[in-house]
């Protein structure tokens, strides 16, 4: 006989609903209000009727999130300069510990990824995250769907294809990235130009995201060149009473650049053969919030 409180069963599967909403939506504070509002509908259900809270408390989860990005992609609010997802904190400690399923969980929310999931339709995004990400059968997405199972196959095959596309191919050993991350942070800062040559891929990428709040590049950067020269300057010109500290976000090693106690920017790259292929750089006030106490 359980004696789990509502509360207690909501707690217990928080995580994976906070996991489902955010690579739904891209946005922390919007997967906060949509799990809330789940709390708000498991609160009210009549628990009695529910044989799996789990799944039960996904499928709310789901189509929340699916309203939720539908009513962001009827705005149609033009943004400032590159877009990037918000920096999520996705340290998997040790509730994850099989190595295969936390290097897939870490790829599913990747900023790469979340940036090609960003075209996707809600419905596919859906499909996408639940089966991709947390390994759901087709049937049971289709019965979170209310989507007959050969709709969803048909949705996820899209999906995939389109992702498969899109998607850079990149290296996902934590312990080489967390290493030329080190080293990147060191030769900018230094302002070491050849330092930071050395380590960049002749065709890499610099995606700025400030939301035309603070500076950051309105266009993408491209070439070993233009990235490392754009590095440099930055460096030279300096941040007030700087700090940094490393962090898991979105499945890698990032930095956190404090000026002062205040967030002032996210670092992350990725990795290939050795070399950085995309550096991502976060400086939208709004996207840093839920860092200040990281």
């Amino acid at each position: 006989m359980t004696t789990d409180t509502p509360t207690d069963v909501f707690e217990e599967h928080r995580p994976v609903l906070m996991g489902v909403a955010y690579r739904m939506l891209g946005r922390v504070a919007d997967a906060e209000d949509v799990v809330q509002e789940a709390w708000l509908r498991w609160s009210g259900a009549d628990r009695a009727e529910v044989r799996e809270p789990r799944a039960y408390l996904v499928r709310v989860t789901t189509r929340l999130a699916i309203d939720r990005l539908r009513q962001v992609k009827a705005r149609g609010e033009a943004y400032v300069g590159p877009w990037l997802p918000e920096p999520y904190v996705t340290d998997f400690g040790d509730t994850v510990p099989d190595t295969a399923e936390r290097a897939v969980l870490a790829d599913s929310v990747s900023l790469a990824v979340l940036v090609v999931l960003e075209s996707l339709s809600p419905l596919e995004r859906a499909v996408f995250v639940l089966r991709e990400a947390f390994g759901y059968p087709y049937a049971d997405i289709a019965a979170m769907l209310d989507r007959g199972e050969p709709a969803v196959r048909q949705l996820a095959g899209r999906a995939r294809k389109h992702v498969d596309e899109r998607r850079p191919r990149y290296e996902v050993d934590p312990a080489q990235r967390r290493d030329l991350t080190e080293r990147f942070l060191a030769a900018a800062a230094e302002g070491d130009l050849a330092g930071l040559m050395a380590m960049l891929a002749p065709d890499v990428r610099l995606v700025g995201d400030s939301g035309g709040k603070s500076k950051a590049p309105l266009r993408i950067l491209e070439s070993a060149d233009n990235v490392g020269r754009f590095l440099v300057a930055v460096a030279g010109k300096g941040i007030p009473e700087m700090s940094f500290r490393f962090l898991e976000l979105n499945g890698g090693p990032a930095v956190l650049i404090l000026s002062g106690d205040k967030p002032d920017s996210v670092f992350q790259v990725d990795v290939s053969d050795g070399r950085i292929r995309s550096v991502y750089i976060v400086r939208n006030p709004d996207k840093l919030r839920s860092l200040a106490s990281a």
